[in-house]
C-alpha cells in the first residue's frame, strides 16, 4: 500500500504475516526444547544414575552443537567464497534445519529404545545442528518478511516468542514425563519408563516436520537467495579449526569420563576423578579465552586475513556471548539440583518445574519489556508500557503454572525483583552498554546473595538471574558488531558460534558442585556476570576510539 502527503509519495512493503506466522515457531522451539533440558537433566540423571557433571553433559551436546553447525558454515564460505545460507536461501535453509532438526529427534527414539545415555547425546546433537542453520537464517529472514522501517517488531516478536517457549518447555515436558501428580519422588523417577520420552520426541519430531512442510509448500515465502561473495577471512578460519582441534583433545576424556560409575566409590576415588574431569573443562575454557585474545592481538598487528576478528569489539562480544549463554544455561540447568537442597526446601523434581519454569519466564519478562522500545512511542506512552508489560509477563508465568496445577503461592513475592528489574530498565535509558552494565553489575550481586543466603531469598536471588540475563543477547550483539560494515555477516556468524558456552560453563558449575557443593558452585555465574559488566564498560572505550556511537538503542531478539 502507499501513503501519500501533498507532492511525496512513500511506498511501504506489506508484512508477509503468513510466513512470519510460521517462522516464529521456529524461534518457539528453540525456547521450548533449551528450557525442557532442565527438566530433562534431573530425569536423566536418576534414571542413567549419573552426578551432577554426568548430567551437565546434555546441555555439553546440544549447545556444542551450535558452535559446530556456526564453524561448517563459515568455513564453507570461507573456501568456496559463497555464503551457504545466500545460496540456499533463507526459506529452504530453514526447511533444511527443520528436517535436520527431525532427524535428530528419531535419533532421540532411536536411542530410548536402545536404552543408551550416549544415543541420547547424540541425539539432541543433532537437534540442535539444525537449530544452529534455523537460527542462522532465521533473523535476516524476519527482517526480509515486511517493510525495513518496521523489521525491529518482527525481530523482537520472535524473541518474545522463543521466551514463551522457555517459559512453557519445563512445564510440557514435566507433565509428559512425570504425569499431572503434584509431587514426584527420586524413586518414582527412577522408575518411570522411557517410553515416555517417545512420545515427546514423536511429538517434537512431527511438529519440526510440520514446520518444515509450511515452509516448503507456502507460495508466499520469499526464497531470500543471495548470490554475493562472501569476504575471506583464512587466518580466522584456521585459528578457530585450531581451537576446536584442542577442544576435542580436551573434551574427549572428559566426555568418556561419564561412563564411570561412582555410587559406591571411596572418597579417594570420588576425589580423583573429580578433580580429573575439572581439569580438562578448565583447560577447554582457556583454549577459548586465549584463542580469542591471541587472535585479536595477531589482529592488531596485521590484519590482513582476520576478517572480522581484527576487530577488538567482536573478539571481546564473542568471549561475552560465550559466558551470557554459558551463565544462561548453567543457572537454569543446576536449579533443580539446587532446590533439592533441605535449605531450599527439599523440593523434588516436578516441586522445582514451577522454580525452572519462572527462571526462563524471567527471560520472557525481560524481552517483552525490552520490546517496548522497538516501536514509535511518546516518552509518557513508552515508560508507562514498561511498567505494565513485565507486570503482564510475570501474570502469565503465574498463570500458565496454575493452570498446570501447580502451586505458584511461594513465588508471588518474586514480583519485588520484577520491579526491581523495572527500575533497571529505566535506568539504562535504552542504551546498550549501560544497560548490560547495569544487568551485569545486578547479576553479580544477585548470585553473591543466593551463595550467602537460603531458603526464600535464596532461591529468588537465583531466579533474578533470568532476569538479569533477558536483555544481554541483544545489547552484546550490537556492540560487538558496531563499526564492522562489510565484515558484519561475517561476525555475526562468528557470535553465534559462541553459543559454545552453553556446552562448556554448565558442566564446570556440575563438576565443581560435586566437589564444593551445589550453591557455591554458582561462584561461576558470579564470575561470568563480572566479565559482562567489563565488557560493557570496556567497548564503550573501544567504539568510542573508533569514532562509533555506542549510545544507540538495541533492537536485536533475544537468545
Amino acid at each position: 500500500m502507499s501513503q501519500t502527503t501533498g507532492k511525496s509519495t512513500y511506498q511501504t512493503i506489506p508484512t508477509n504475516y503468513g510466513a512470519l506466522g510460521t517462522l516464529v515457531t521456529v524461534f518457539f522451539f528453540w525456547g521450548f526444547i533449551a528450557a525442557g533440558n532442565s527438566i530433562f537433566i534431573p530425569f536423566c540423571k536418576h534414571y542413567f544414575n549419573l552426578d551432577q557433571f554426568q548430567s551437565q553433559l546434555i546441555d555439553f551436546a546440544f549447545y556444542t552443537a551450535y558452535y559446530i553447525g556456526a564453524l561448517a558454515l563459515f568455513a564453507y564460505g570461507s573456501f568456496g567464497g559463497k555464503d551457504l545460507v545466500g545460496k540456499w536461501g533463507y526459506k529452504n535453509s530453514i526447511v533444511y534445519g527443520l528436517l535436520f532438526s527431525a532427524l535428530g529427534a528419531a535419533a532421540m527414539i532411536i536411542a530410548v529404545n536402545a536404552n543408551t545415555f550416549a544415543g541420547m547425546l547424540v541425539g539432541l546433537f543433532i537437534v540442535a545442528l539444525g537449530f544452529s542453520l534455523q537460527q542462522t537464517a532465521a533473523q535476516p529472514f524476519a527482517i526480509s518478511l515486511g517493510d525495513p522501517s518496521n523489521a525491529t517488531s518482527r525481530v523482537n516478536l520472535g524473541g518474545g516468542i522463543n521466551s514463551f517457549g522457555t517459559t512453557i518447555g519445563p512445564i510440557v515436558v514435566a507433565l509428559a514425563l512425570f504425569g499431572t501428580t503434584a509431587a514426584v519422588t527420586d524413586q518414582q523417577i527412577a522408575a518411570l519408563s522411557l517410553s515416555k520420552v517417545v512420545v515427546l520426541y514423536s511429538c517434537v519430531g512431527g511438529l519440526f516436520l510440520a514446520a518444515a512442510a509450511l515452509f516448503y509448500f507456502s507460495k508466499k515465502v520469499p526464497s531470500g537467495i543471495m548470490e554475493e561473495s562472501t569476504e575471506k577471512a583464512n587466518k580466522a578460519l584456521y585459528t578457530l579449526l585450531m581451537m576446536t582441534g584442542l577442544l576435542i583433545v580436551m573434551f574427549a576424556p572428559v566426555f568418556n569420563s561419564y561412563k564411570v560409575d561412582l555410587t559406591n566409590a571411596s572418597e579417594e576415588t570420588i576425589h580423583a576423578m573429580n578433580a580429573y574431569r575439572l581439569k580438562w573443562l578448565l583447560g577447554a575454557l582457556a583454549i577459548v579465552v586465549g584463542g580469542l585474545l591471541y587472535s585479536n592481538l595477531s589482529a592488531s598487528k596485521k590484519s590482513e586475513g582476520w576478517g572480522a576478528m581484527k576487530y577488538p569489539q567482536l573478539v571481546l562480544g564473542m568471549l561475552a556471548i560465550f559466558v551470557y549463554v554459558g551463565v544462561e544455561v548453567a543457572i537454569g540447568s543446576n536449579l533443580g539440583e539446587l532446590l533439592k537442597l533441605k535449605s531450599f526446601g527439599g523440593k523434588q523434581a516436578s516441586e522445582a518445574t514451577p522454580y525452572i519454569a519462572m527462571y526462563w519466564g524471567s527471560l520472557m519478562i525481560g524481552r517483552w519489556a525490552g520490546a517496548v522500545s522497538a516501536f514509535k512511542l511518546s516518552k509518557e506512552s513508552k515508560l508507562l508500557l514498561q511498567i505494565i508489560v513485565p507486570l503482564i509477563a510475570f501474570g502469565i508465568i503465574l498463570g500458565v503454572n496454575t493452570i498446570a496445577a501447580y502451586d505458584m503461592k511461594p513465588l508471588y513475592y518474586y514480583l519485588v525483583c520484577v520491579v526491581i528489574q523495572i527500575a533497571a530498565f529505566y535506568l539504562s535509558n535504552d542504551k546498550p552498554a549501560r544497560t548490560l552494565m547495569i544487568f551485569g553489575l545486578l547479576g553479580v550481586v544477585a548470585m553473591i546473595v543466593g551463595t550467602q543466603t537460603t531458603g526464600t531469598i535464596g532461591t529468588y536471588a537465583f531466579l533474578s538471574g533470568g532476569l538479569c540475563c533477558s536483555i544481554m543477547w541483544p545489547c552484546i550483539f550490537s556492540l560487538s558488531i558496531a563499526g564492522l560494515g562489510k565484515y558484519t555477516t561475517q561476525g555475526s556468524a562468528f557470535l553465534i558460534m559462541m553459543i559454545l558456552g552453553g556446552g562448556i560453563i554448565p558442566p564446570i558449575q556440575g563438576k565443581l558442585a560435586d566437589v564444593i557443593g551445589i550453591q557455591q558452585s554458582y561462584w561461576i555465574p558470579v564470575v561470568c556476570f563480572a566479565y559482562l559488566a567489563f565488557f560493557a564498560i570496556a567497548v564503550k572505550g573501544i567504539l568510542k576510539k573508533q569514532g562509533i556511537n555506542y549510545e544507540v538503542a538495541s533492537s536485536g531478539s533475544g537468545h
